[in-house]
């Protein structure tokens, strides 16, 4: 992960992400209080590799990640309004995000009808 993520938080370090994207991102980002390191990395992880995925494959013009901490949950929120048709298990990516959210108690869900667009939600637990 980048030193960024370490020395300034979630929010720094994904608007870099964000910045980065040839598809244009609206970033919302209400974290109050910084969760346990591997959970702050996991959220990182997946927002960049949802990203990269949008930017690959969902031909889309706009995209928008919402990532809220309230109590013990932190949920991200990713949508693109490309042509969606994602699939879970059709390759390494998104198979290995959800392995890596489920190893610390969290749960990740894809709709990505035909036609799009795609929502993923990716909920990780935060102690208090």
């Amino acid at each position: 992960h980048p030193a960024v993520l370490t020395d300034l938080g979630l929010d720094a370090a994904l608007s870099s992400v964000a910045a980065r994207c040839i598809v244009p991102v609206e970033l919302t980002v209400s974290v109050p209080t910084r969760p346990d390191p591997v959970i702050e990395q996991i959220a990182y992880f997946c927002v960049s590799e949802l990203l990269v995925n949008v930017s690959r494959h969902s031909q889309a013009s706009s995209a928008s990640v919402d990532v809220l901490r309230a109590d013990d949950l932190m949920t991200i929120v990713v949508r693109d309004n490309g042509i969606g048709g994602a699939n879970m298990w059709s390759g390494t990516g998104l198979a290995g995000l959800v392995q890596r959210v489920e190893a610390v108690g969290g749960r990740l869900q894809l709709d990505s009808p035909a036609g799009g667009p795609t929502l993923v939600t990716v909920e990780l637990p935060c102690e208090s």
